[in-house]
């Protein structure tokens, strides 16, 4: 008996043995230093899991960009009295990812202030997502983040997301360009975890991610010859006050009073000498979309006119970039400073 028990634990053990040098030919070995969580063990067949390779999380920086992401947040919600520390722990929940989409848009979105259970928080995260992703896909944004990767805290799905707000809205902050991370890809193939490597590429270039290709002599102008910009600007001043009194309107500050796009499809109707239909732009925008769609819609009238597309995008102007509203005054400038 005592010799028949000792078979079984012997050919058990080396079943075992055998199971688990099948395992080890089979699985890719994992990277050095990543943990394998409980909850990857328990993925479903064929089901996938990403996770941040320890490595690329001390990168200085993709540190760095959290901080800057971090400092912009803080800044945008000031006046809520939110204060961000982490973005894994103070963005899952949806709170800060409303509160910062409601301040950038001018939206105010259906949901619940404060949620606690795991439900509520998913649900308005359900919310905030969809208001995001359908502002950014228009625009050819990949959607690489998702409620449940929010949900469990995957940073890198919150940076992407935060980075492409950042993006779109011209956000007044220096990204660090050419941040990129590992991420750990564990996938359950019958019964067995594999994992391979994937590089996430966050940011690019400072050219690429504002959309300035190329710099123009109003860059050399606002960076070696302040004297001589101003005189560049009261001459455009003087321009678009000539036309636009005839509405008696006039204009003090060009950054500023043209950055809803009002005054600019008006003065193109005098420039061009027809009546702009208020039914085609917002006479009092009051969000940042609205605004965006009357500095399009003059581009449009730009163009319908013959004169090539501006360089600037309307969120440019929008967001009172100086030298982009100058490069649009100064086309106009050059090709109706004859008309009366």
């Amino acid at each position: 008996m005592a010799g028949l028990l000792c078979g079984t634990k012997r050919k058990k053990q080396v079943s075992d043995l055998h199971e688990e040098g099948k395992n080890a030919i089979n699985t890719p070995m994992l990277p050095s230093g990543t943990e394998i969580h409980p909850e990857d063990t328990m993925l479903e067949e064929n089901a996938e899991r990403n996770m941040l390779d320890p490595t690329s999380r001390e990168n200085p920086k993709f540190k760095d960009l959290q901080r800057v992401l971090i400092d912009w947040i803080n800044n945008e919600l000031e006046e809520d009295r939110i204060i961000v520390k982490g973005l894994e722990e103070d963005c899952y929940d949806g709170q800060v990812l409303q509160k910062l989409f409601e301040k950038l848009s001018g939206r105010k979105l259906n949901v619940a202030e404060v949620t606690q259970s795991e439900i509520g928080q998913k649900q308005k995260l359900q919310t905030v997502l969809e208001a995001v992703n359908e502002l950014l896909k228009p625009h050819g944004w990949s959607i690489e983040w998702s409620v449940d990767s929010i949900h469990a805290k995957n940073l890198v799905a919150i940076v992407y997301l935060l980075v492409a707000l950042a993006m779109h809205y011209l956000a007044p902050i220096r990204l660090p360009e050419h941040v990129s991370v590992q991420v750990v890809v564990v996938k359950k193939r019958e019964g067995i975890l594999q994992t391979s490597h994937v590089t996430k590429e966050l940011t690019s270039t400072t050219e690429m991610m504002t959309g300035r290709f190329e710099r123009d002599a109003f860059d050399t102008l606002l960076d070696h010859a302040p004297d001589k910009l101003n005189v560049v600007k009261k001459s455009l001043i003087t321009f678009v006050n000539k036309h636009l009194n005839k509405l008696n309107l006039e204009v003090t500050e060009l950054e500023s009073q043209f950055a809803d796009g009002v005054y600019l499809v008006l003065l193109m109707g005098l420039l061009e000498n027809y009546f702009v239909p208020l039914y085609n732009f917002f006479l009092t925008p009051e969000n940042f979309e609205q605004k965006v769609h009357n500095v399009a819609f003059a581009f449009e009238l730009m163009q319908d006119g013959g004169l090539k597309k501006p360089k600037a995008r309307p969120e440019d102007v929008v967001n009172l970039n100086l030298k982009s509203t100058l490069r649009v005054l100064y086309n106009l400038f050059t090709n109706y400073k004859n008309s009366e």
